[in-house]
């Protein structure tokens, strides 16, 4: 399906037909996901159908008409409670309050794409919404990635205490130009024994003072004053390293170095949209683990696997609790998940498999995924402030009393 095209506001469109939307009873997760399942299937073969824009932001989803001239549907993200697909059906729902709406009733807006790849790809849009609004709440369990600590030392040359002048002695190594400097005489070997090979380096050992190649340079007129300047490094390097140089040697070495890994966003091919969704991309593998706990039947993390490095691992969540597969490469260079037979090219593959047959699996892998920062109410600051205030007033005026 090539890139996602990505707007300036952050906001990725995608066509597809609405079929309408149903109401969810208000149950717990599980039972609410078989109820859903079945009401798909139920409804793939519904002929009434509206050709419609759907656009995905961290804020929200928006539905326009065909044309994207009227604004149909708006919905919140954190009114958003949850995603799904049935790709063999080619449909993508996702479960929300109606905008406005003060009752506490849930609908299922349904949708039909395409292919089964593009009602895929409208799920993983929605989904990575929730990933990327969760980081966006908290910011402080985002995955970090070391530096790697610190040089202990600087450059050799920069070392010696030379005024940046002299970093032309580097300019006379890499220069382009090789050879003696004009007027440089050549001395004999006395050995006669000895190769041409080794008259560079005999040479070389002649020039191996910086006040030497200095006063050679000036004295046979190669440079000019204010000529000492490298050939490799700019005046803005020259600065860093110097002041690099000037800090005190061992401040914070001990302390490692830490950036924050690229800011994810939805401006993903397919490809690295799938991978974000299913690595929790940006979120740490302890917090992934946490909200995969909460998420539904059959939801799934890859990752390293804790110990045995260079493999992955899918920690799927089941009825029992979350469990840890660890995905082996085989002798034919495929993939194969534990304690099962079938291998795989790829691991894309692999998950494609198990998300449509569990086979040795408790439960098939499941493409849906829930809002971890769904709101159950309209306005959860206002309701808590509110419920406050009136619990203070009763206090208040049980004291009087």
């Amino acid at each position: 399906m090539g890139e996602t095209p990505v707007r300036d506001d952050g906001t990725v469109k995608r066509s597809a037909e609405y079929v309408g939307s149903f109401p969810v009873d208000d149950c717990c997760l599980d039972d609410q996901m078989q109820q859903l399942h079945t009401q798909l299937k139920s409804l793939k073969t519904c002929k009434k159908r509206r050709s419609v824009s759907l656009k995905f932001s961290i804020k929200g989803v928006k539905m326009y008409d065909e044309d994207e001239t009227t604004i149909l549907m708006a919905h919140a993200l954190r009114r958003v409670s949850l995603s799904t697909a049935h790709p063999s059906d080619a449909q993508f729902a996702f479960v929300s309050h109606n905008p406005g709406n003060p009752d506490a009733q849930l609908y299922c807006h349904l949708f039909k794409a395409s292919h089964a790849r593009a009602a895929q790809f409208l799920n993983l849009l929605l989904c990575r919404c929730f990933q990327l609004s969760y980081l966006e709440k908290h910011p402080e369990e985002a995955q970090v990635e070391s530096a790697g600590p610190l040089p202990n030392c600087t450059p050799s040359l920069l070392n010696q205490g030379f005024p940046l002048s002299v970093s032309a002695l580097v300019s006379f190594r890499r220069a382009p130009t090789q050879g003696l400097l004009p007027g440089e005489k050549v001395f004999p070997l006395k050995n006669n024994s000895a190769t041409t090979e080794e008259q560079p380096s005999i040479q070389e050992n002649f020039i191996t003072s910086p006040s030497l190649v200095r006063k050679k340079a000036i004295r046979n007129k190669v440079l000019r004053s204010g000529a000492y300047r490298s050939f490799t490094y700019t005046p803005h390097k020259q600065r860093h390293l110097q002041d690099r140089l000037n800090s005190p040697q061992g401040k914070g070495q001990d302390k490692m170095p830490v950036r924050r890994a690229r800011a994810p966003s939805l401006a993903e091919t397919e490809e690295a949209l799938a991978q974000a969704v299913w690595c929790w991309a940006g979120i740490t593998t302890d917090s992934s683990s946490s909200l995969l706990a909460e998420d539904v039947l059959g939801s799934y993390l890859l990752c390293p696997h804790p110990k045995r490095p260079g493999c992955d691992s899918l920690i799927i969540r089941f009825s029992s609790g979350l469990i840890t597969h660890l995905i082996d490469n085989t002798y034919k260079g495929k993939y194969q998940l534990e304690n099962c037979q079938q291998e795989f090219c790829t691991i894309a593959a692999l998950i494609e498999h198990y998300t449509k047959f569990k086979e040795e699996l408790d439960f098939p892998l499941s493409c849906a995924r829930v809002n971890h920062c769904y709101e159950w109410e309209e306005n959860v600051g206002k309701a808590h402030q509110s419920l406050k205030r009136k619990n203070a007033e009763y206090n208040q005026r049980k004291q009087w009393v």
